[in-house]
């Protein structure tokens, strides 16, 4: 399972444009991770209209509910 994982990063500090990731396995598209001060959200590939949002506090709950937990490096 190969993943390519691009950033467009347009400052350090998150303040007025989000962050974009875009998320590849095997050379195709998943789709990209959109991060914003406010929330998280997922583009899906092929999707130009809706995306999926969290905010951050739902995030976290859903990440160490259904997440791995491994150790910090």
């Amino acid at each position: 399972m190969a993943h390519e994982v691009s950033i467009n990063l347009h400052t350090k500090l998150v303040q007025h444009k989000d962050i974009e990731i875009e998320i590849k396995k095997d050379g195709a598209k998943l789709g990209d991770l959109l991060i914003s001060k406010g929330n998280i959200e997922w583009l899906p590939a092929g999707n130009s209209v809706n995306k999926y949002r969290m905010s951050w506090s739902t995030f976290a709950e859903f990440m160490e509910e259904h997440g791995k937990n491994v150790r910090k490096d």
